[in-house]
């Protein structure tokens, strides 16, 4: 079986959205991504931190599910990396009332021996440095798949060009993209960020769908239309656990098969913004996510009669 590293956050987080607001619950980049890619049949190994206080129910909850946490380090004193945020009413726009780094502060990565064989690494939005660290103990990836934000591109942007060059993918959103390449337009965009090294450059649009492209191609992937959005919270870190799952399960990172990669990611991340934090993703059942799979394909096949 193949073997996915994911490093990233294991966390709280506390979030006020129009349709209600929690207290502490389960999040983390590093939780949603290892929820939706433990799906496949691929081996998924967390490389995060947690502090004390961190209820091991979550831990027994992860491992419930295939994950293996050796890569989870405890930190018996410490406390958890905590964020809080409150979304607009358009859902798509939020803002941060709260950052704790805690233990996550001083964090540096060990990949647990049995997964430094890894096919694939999913560097979650982290510090690049943390996300250097990884590619340092996986020498045998056969592919690298990086998650960043603009906080990264203000604050560490040359460390940042240095993960970027090491990679085969990279994920972000739109905004990012315009704001890593200095282009406007998306295409021109994606086409400076591959000259910066990674061979396919996925760009999310939330509710608007995800761009794929290599070179001159270019794949279009729909958001499914949702009748209701209940948190956003987590969705992209579930896009890329349902595009790296099945990137890791099938073993072919052919332009193909990241298109496919791209509509389980999507899928995966529809399910994700159902219910506060990670509650959805903890219940969905193959089922469901097969019948959602025949949904996408429904809202773009056509036939043109000449």
């Amino acid at each position: 079986m193949s073997k996915l590293v994911v490093v990233g956050t294991v966390a709280f987080d506390a979030i006020e959205t129009p349709f209600g607001k929690t207290d502490k619950i389960l999040g983390g980049a590093a939780t949603f991504i290892g929820l939706s890619a433990s799906h496949f049949d691929t081996e998924v190994g967390l490389v995060s931190i947690v502090g004390g206080d961190f209820p091991q129910e979550y831990l027994d909850m992860l491992k419930n599910r295939g994950m293996n946490i050796d890569g989870v380090e405890v930190v018996k004193g410490g406390k958890t990396f905590f964020w809080s945020g409150k979304y607009h009413n358009d859902m798509n726009t939020r803002d941060t009332l709260a950052t704790e780094l805690n233990v996550l502060a001083n964090f540096s990565p060990i990949v647990p021996e049995a997964f430094k064989d890894a096919e694939v690494v999913m560097l979650g939005n982290l510090h690049p440095a943390v996300q250097l660290g990884v590619i340092a103990q996986t020498p045998l990836a056969k592919l690298i798949v990086l998650d960043t934000m603009n906080f990264w591109m203000d604050s560490e942007l040359d460390m940042l060009h240095q993960v970027i060059a090491k990679v085969d993918v990279i994920t972000i959103n739109d905004e990012e993209a315009r704001q890593l390449s200095g282009e406007y337009s998306l295409v021109a965009a994606a086409r400076k960020i591959h000259e910066m090294g990674p061979k396919y450059v996925v760009i999310k649009k939330g509710e608007h769908g995800a761009l794929l492209f290599q070179g001159a191609h270019i794949f279009f992937a729909p958001a499914l239309p949702l009748e209701e959005v209940f948190d956003p919270t987590g969705a992209g870190d579930t896009f890329a656990g349902g595009f790296t799952g099945f990137l890791a399960a099938s073993g072919d990172y052919s332009f193909e098969n990241m298109k496919r990669a791209i509509v389980y990611g999507s899928n995966f991340a529809s399910f994700a913004v159902e219910k506060f934090g990670t509650e959805r993703m903890q219940t969905i059942t193959s089922e469901e996510i097969n019948t959602r799979l025949e949904q996408f394909k429904a809202l773009t096949k056509f036939e043109i009669n000449n």
